[in-house]
């Protein structure tokens, strides 16, 4: 899985709290994070993959991540959610 899906229009959240929120419900299906993000920005939302067994996938730029989710400015983390 990869970030075509974001591009695709699979249903998905943006940023680092609506992440985080999909992961606690079990909505969320993977997590892409942004390869420059701020550790500590994003280091809450490794764990909670870890401690949920999900996968998350580093993406390259938060401008990209952005982009792949149809927003004009950049994103630390996006989750494609479950159907």
């Amino acid at each position: 899985m990869s970030m075509e899906l974001l591009k695709a229009g699979a249903k998905h959240v943006i940023g680092v709290k609506q992440t985080a929120k999909a992961i606690e419900k079990g909505t969320a299906k993977i997590v892409f994070v942004a390869s420059d993000a701020e550790a500590g920005v994003v280091e809450p939302l490794l764990r909670a993959c870890a401690e949920a067994g999900l996968a998350y996938e580093e993406t390259a730029t938060m401008q990209e991540l952005g982009k792949a989710c149809g927003i004009h400015v950049g994103a630390a983390a996006a989750a494609i959610l479950k159907d």
